[in-house]
């Protein structure tokens, strides 16, 4: 039985292999080997989503790559993993310098797919749909040659970005059309639930547009009532202030104008009082002369004594008619409280109107 060797021996050997790899002894690898290795390894970085990791890796190997292929797989692969990471402007950027380094790489055909995915990112639609929709067609004209896997997947995967640029726009109807051709011609492809997801998310927004435009029209239908009513309103208001107004003034014509005809009436009646009171004052006048005459007289023919005294000195007043005197104080009295009624309703008509 042969002998396994001990851990001594089995040290001793790892020891000489390091000194020789130290020393030079090993088979180095060839620069194209080392630059292989590098993308390789950048590639793996990408595929474990460690995107940074691999754009330093990447970045080494463009950097020595000693053939313009290995340099352009760099640029792709650079690119793709600044895509991933979000950075777009600098994918597009690499994506061109891939074009510039090496025109011939065969990656540059699906770079409009690319292309058209950081640009929908970037917000530039327009511009993404024109390059996605033309590189779904070419992949579609070619339906006499053999795609690819990578190639047979990007063709519905075009096609969807196209729909989602559309969506993005608001432009529902096209969007629908688009993400209904990938349910219709490609169901078993990876984008056939977004596009489903699509199709059903388009069905809310046309309901949910209806909706806004039915509140819409609503509220504007409610703002113009509701303007039309203040505007009613206000007129209503004009209208009754103006009829009050109105009343008011006839109102106030009609007090002036009944106690104008009252005043006028007093008035009236003021004066033949006060005629009469003139009238009734001349005749007792008139009265107390003749009776003062006749007593002159009588006092010549008599001769004077406090007997005859007294009885001229009452004289007079038996001359008086009584009643004329009792009718002249009514009438005094009745014509003060005229004019009294008088002034008091000119004071007030003056108040109130003029």
């Amino acid at each position: 039985m042969k002998k396994q060797p001990g851990p001594v021996l089995c040290q001793g050997l790892l020891v000489f292999t390091l000194f020789l790899a130290g020393t030079g002894y090993l088979p180095a690898q060839s620069p194209p080997d080392q630059a292989r290795s590098r993308l390789l390894s950048g590639i793996n970085l990408y595929s474990q989503g460690k995107w940074a990791d691999a754009v330093t890796e990447l970045r080494r190997l463009q950097a020595e790559a000693p053939g313009r292929d290995l340099q352009g797989e760099a640029f792709f692969w650079i690119a793709m993993a600044e895509l991933s990471a979000g950075d777009y402007e600098k994918a597009l950027a690499d994506m061109d310098a891939l074009e510039a380094a090496d025109p011939s790489n065969s990656r540059i055909k699906e770079l409009p797919y690319h292309r058209g995915r950081a640009l929908y990112y970037l917000g530039r639609y327009n511009e993404a749909i024109v390059l996605l929709k033309g590189y779904a067609d070419t992949l579609m004209s070619g339906q006499g040659k053999v795609l690819s896997p990578a190639e047979t997947a990007r063709r519905p995967a075009a096609l969807y970005w196209t729909g989602e640029c559309l969506f993005s726009m608001g432009q529902f109807d096209k969007a629908a059309d688009v993400f209904r051709l990938i349910t219709d011609e490609y169901p078993g492809t990876a984008k056939y639930e977004a596009s489903r997801f699509r199709l059903d998310l388009i069905s809310q927004k046309k309901v949910e547009a209806e909706l806004l435009n039915l509140l819409k029209v609503s509220h504007e239908e409610a703002l113009k009532n509701s303007e039309e009513y203040r505007q009613r309103e206000a007129s209503y208001d004009q209208a009754l202030s103006a009829y009050q107004k109105r009343i008011a003034d006839m109102l106030k014509d009609t007090r002036l104008k009944d106690l104008e005809e009252s005043n006028a009436s007093y008035r009236e009646q003021l004066d033949a009082a006060a005629e009469k009171i003139r009238s009734l004052e001349s005749s007792l006048r008139d009265v107390s002369l003749r009776d003062k005459s006749l007593e002159d007289k009588s006092l010549v023919d008599k001769p004077l004594t406090d007997k005859s005294l007294a009885e001229t000195s009452a004289a007079p007043e038996k001359a008086l008619n009584a009643g004329s005197m009792e009718r002249l104080k009514a009438l005094k009295s009745s014509a003060r409280e005229l004019e009294a009624r008088i002034l008091s309703q000119g004071g007030n008509s003056g108040g109130s109107g003029k």
